[in-house]
Formats: C-alpha cells, structure tokens, sequence
C-alpha cells in the first residue's frame, strides 16, 4: 500500500512518511515492521530497485527515504543523485553493509543526510529518522570514525581506482595497460602513487586496503 503525501506542509503531530527502497524483500518487510510499531511514522511506500525509487518517490513525495547502497542496474548513490537533481530537499538516509569510509563519502556527496549499517538499524534507525526529518544528520559511529581516520588523506584518482580494480580481478599491469589504452609505465606510476595515499606495501595491499575502505569494487 502507498500513501501519497504531496508537497504540503506537515501539519503538528502528522506522521513521518518513509519510502524503503531495497532489493531484498524480508529487508523491507523488516524495515516496515519496525516502522509500524511507531505513532510518528508511516510506511509511504517501497521500492526494489534505483530506478522504481526515483518513480516513487516523484509520486508519493515521502518525508524521508531509506536508500539501499547496492541494487541491481542503479546503485543507490546514483538514485540519490537522479532524485535530488529534481528535489533538491529530499531527505534520504543510506542503508549499506559497508563501513568503509569511501562508500559513505560518495553517499554524502551524492546529497544522503544519514548513512546507516544495516547491523545496527535495531538500535539507530528511528533516531536517525526522526533526526533526518527535522533537518540534522546521521552517520554510524563507526563509519564517522573512519571518516576522520581519512579525512586528510589525499583521495584516489578515478584512474589510480580503475588501475587497482582490474589488478584486484587479477590482471596484470601489461593486461591493465591495454584495458586502459594506457602503458605499463603509467600503469606503474598509478600503483605507485596509489600505495602512497593508502599507505599499502604492496599490489595486494593496496587492493585489500582500498576494498576495505570501499574505493575499489571486489
């Protein structure tokens, strides 16, 4: 069931309208389960993918959206950017496995208000709607963590991060140069400059740390 909400200003003790966007059906079924328990909040409708999210959430104009990091065919970083190229006051917290600070940084920078770890949802999800709604921000203390353990890093390049993602698949620098129109002397120099922004020894730490970190895709 969907619950059309409009642009209108809420009115004093009106209900929360969330729109859950995730590809697993028992996550959203969880996440609705929990959220009818609470007389401040009602389930606007759900969405299984980027592109119904982007759909539902021009239709239904929910108060606050919990975005899925990973789905099929559209990430949900790139469903935050379609949404908020429309509704620039759109209030969409992330909802991820990931704890890497790389992930939560392109979700911030995408426009999310929140960034959640779908592990502790039990004990912050309605805290960090309430808290979204009312204009604020809310990050997963551990991710805020890694966020400034890395704050003053210098970034990968989108080069240096294509470089490791192929050599994380196993190719080696001659197969990456031609993957990459590149030479090996520059796929070199990408490695190079890479292990020194990540701190990394070697070719499979460099690739472990930056999946960690969640800058490459394994």
């Amino acid at each position: 069931m969907e619950r059309r909400l409009g642009n209108r200003q809420r009115v004093t003790g009106a209900p929360i309208g969330v729109l859950i966007v995730d590809d697993h059906v028992l996550m959203r079924e969880g996440v609705r389960a929990v959220l009818e328990t609470q007389p401040d909040m009602v389930v606007a409708g759900e969405a299984a993918n980027g592109a119904d999210a982007i759909a539902a959430y021009a239709r239904l104009k929910p108060d606050v959206v919990l975005m899925d990091l990973q789905m099929p065919d559209m990430s949900g970083v790139d469903a935050i950017v379609a949404i908020r190229s429309t509704a620039p006051e759109a209030r969409i917290i992330m909802l991820t496995t990931f704890s890497g600070d790389g992930r939560a940084i392109s979700a911030l920078r995408a426009g999310a208000m929140g960034y959640l770890l779908k592990a502790s949802l039990r004990n912050e999800l309605l805290d960090a709607i309430r808290s979204v709604y009312d204009g604020g921000k809310h990050l997963d203390a551990s991710v805020a963590t890694a966020i400034a353990l890395h704050v003053l890093d210098e970034p990968l390049s989108e080069r240096e991060a294509a470089v490791l993602s192929l050599a994380a698949l196993g190719n080696s620098n001659k197969q990456i140069a031609a993957r990459l129109a590149i030479s090996e002397d520059t796929v070199k120099g990408h490695m190079k400059a890479s292990f020194a922004k990540l701190g990394a020894s070697d070719r499979t730490h460099a690739v472990m740390l930056a999946a960690r970190r969640g800058l490459i895709d394994l």
